[in-house]
């Protein structure tokens, strides 16, 4: 491997083989760390430069820099900005749409002796001849993009991107580099632990946006709130986001916005990917005053100048918030971010984010696991089951979490014996924590629309980040309403801080999270985040630190 780099290198790379004058804060220390083989977590807004860590560090590192990125689009602009660079090495995909010439190329570039980008997407990886071939190969970088999708208290969790973390230990783990716009402390952690990360440096930098200034607005009925989005788009000065729930809600407010003499397209994941494509390249192009879209816009857009993001409807966290609402301002300009909300519409979230795996896939999934000799892979599985692969991958998950199965670079094996009775109690038992946490990111989402503080205050403290008490920036502090007041008495809670751990006599160990004149919000892993009284540390059921 080659020697650490300095700060000096990494910066010269930058400018002779990528023609950038400057690092940005942040990119020199993590590219020094993965350089010098440590795994490396970085948590950089939208436009602040994360693929520029893994180019850099590839190119300094040679031999392969295998890059997991989760949408085609997204891994084609990736291609087309390191192509643009004259000296850098090659990229290459290797994806359901590489043609057979070109994937051919691909692997001669992987298995020369040249440096070389290569790009896939999870479901590739799981693929026994792809990584078979990456095996014998000299993958010397295994880059996690959009690392969120890890961590099933993400916003977006993929169950393929669960068994990375096999993939990396079957390769000799070469240093791992992990790469998210939004992760909230518990999302970190569970970023690091589903990786198999060693000593990881976190680099967390820019979470604070004040370009954009943060609103939220309140209606009691449906009509009113859709006449408020229509008119805030209205009022965009410059390109526009617009978020909803439904795929139905897409075409709808694109067609309203339509005959409001806007240029509108709806965008959501059951379009024809053709289609697709067309929303994507007309958007970038400037073609478009505004795109109306589910969650499913927004992983690789790389548009600098949108003036406005608003959501008709609430977003099932604050993580998912934080990351549609970053990709406004990304030239530093001002940007408005605004949430429409009625108080029914959590209780809506709430119902959409519930339901359990069914029994029978559990059943069948573990009776296929229990007759096998060997380890099998979610596509060996389904074969033999007859059940959707994206059903058995959540099965195979939540078996492997609850310490029934084993998961290796070979696939899934079973580790205990027990009946198939025994299996769906404790997927179930599973389901039921992760509906508690998705439950409660919903809660905590309500808190901060109905917050009576600084807005800005209450996102970044979600992340972990410390803040001044009034931003300046949010309808909140538009109005001069005060901000909570943390206690320093040691008599009264220690001085409790963002980030402190906490021992609930109910919850276990917790982090917390935000605090409040009378309340803190705790995170505690098996039971979602809690909204906590104060008082409870003078009758005892609360406690600063560790139990023993």
């Amino acid at each position: 491997m080659n020697a650490p780099a300095t700060l000096e290198q990494s910066a010269r790379t930058a400018r002779e083989v990528f023609g950038w004058d400057d690092l940005l804060p942040g990119q020199a220390e993590a590219i020094d760390a993965v350089v010098g083989g440590r795994d490396t977590l970085v948590v950089f807004p939208t436009g602040a430069g994360k693929s520029a860590v893994y180019q850099i560090a590839g190119c300094e590192l040679g031999g392969t820099t295998l890059v997991i990125s989760p949408l085609l689009a997204l891994q084609r602009d990736q291609i087309d900005s390191i192509d643009a660079a004259p000296d850098a090495p090659a990229a290459v995909a290797l994806n359901s749409r590489t043609s057979a010439s070109a994937r051919k190329a691909a692997w001669a570039a992987i298995e020369g002796d040249d440096a070389v980008y290569a790009f896939l997407a999870p479901e590739q990886l799981a693929n026994a001849e792809v990584f078979e071939r990456l095996a014998r190969s000299d993958v010397r970088l295994v880059v996690v993009d959009e690392a969120h999708c890890v961590s099933a208290w993400g916003h977006d969790f993929r169950p393929d991107y669960a068994r990375i973390g096999d993939a990396v230990e079957a390769l000799g783990h070469p240093p791992v580099l992990a790469l998210t716009a939004t992760a909230s402390a518990p999302v970190r952690d569970d970023i690091v632990a589903s990786l198999g990360m060693r000593d990881p440096h976190l680099e967390v930098r820019g979470m604070d946006r004040p370009e954009i200034h943060m609103a939220v607005r309140r209606h009691e009925h449906d009509a009113d709130k859709r006449r408020a989005v229509l008119a805030d788009v209205q009022d965009a000065e410059g390109p526009a986001l617009l978020y909803v729930a439904t795929r139905k809600g897409t075409e709808l407010y694109a067609d309203e916005l339509g005959e409001l003499g806007l240029r509108a397209a709806a965008y959501h994941g059951a379009m024809a990917q053709k289609r697709r494509d067309e929303v994507h390249s007309a958007w970038s192009a400037g073609e478009l005053d505004v795109v109306v879209a589910t969650s499913a816009f927004g992983m690789g857009v790389d548009k600098s100048d949108v003036r406005l993001v608003v959501h008709a409807d609430v977003t099932e966290s604050l993580d998912a918030y934080a990351q549609e609402i970053g990709r406004a301002a990304r030239d530093g300009q001002p940007a408005r971010a605004i949430l429409h909300y009625r108080a029914e519409d959590f209780s809506l979230r709430s119902f959409f984010a519930g339901g359990h795996t069914k029994r029978a896939d559990i059943a069948g999934v573990w009776d296929v696991l229990r007759r096998s000799r060997k380890p099998l892979r979610t596509k060996d599985v389904a074969e033999r089951s007859g059940r959707p692969a994206r059903v058995i991958g959540r099965v195979l998950n939540q078996l492997v979490a609850s310490g029934l199965a084993v998961s290796g670079a070979e696939g899934v094996s079973v580790q205990k014996k027990v009946s198939a009775g025994d299996a769906v109690a404790a997927v179930r038992e599973r389901d039921e924590a992760e509906e508690r946490i998705r439950a409660s990111r919903i809660e905590i989402m309500r808190g901060y629309a109905e917050t009576t503080h600084c807005r800005r205050r209450a996102l970044l403290e979600y992340f972990g980040v410390e803040s001044p008490a009034s931003c300046g920036s949010c309808d909140r502090c538009d109005h001069g309403v005060g901000a909570p007041v943390e206690a320093t008495d040691a008599n009264d809670d220690g001085g409790i801080r963002i980030d402190s751990t906490v021992q609930h006599a109910e919850f276990g160990t917790g982090t917390v999270m935000g605090i409040e004149d009378d309340r803190l919000t705790v995170f505690f892993p098996e039971h979602g985040y809690k909204i906590l009284a104060r008082a409870a540390f003078e009758n005892g059921i609360l406690e600063l630190g560790e139990a023993a």
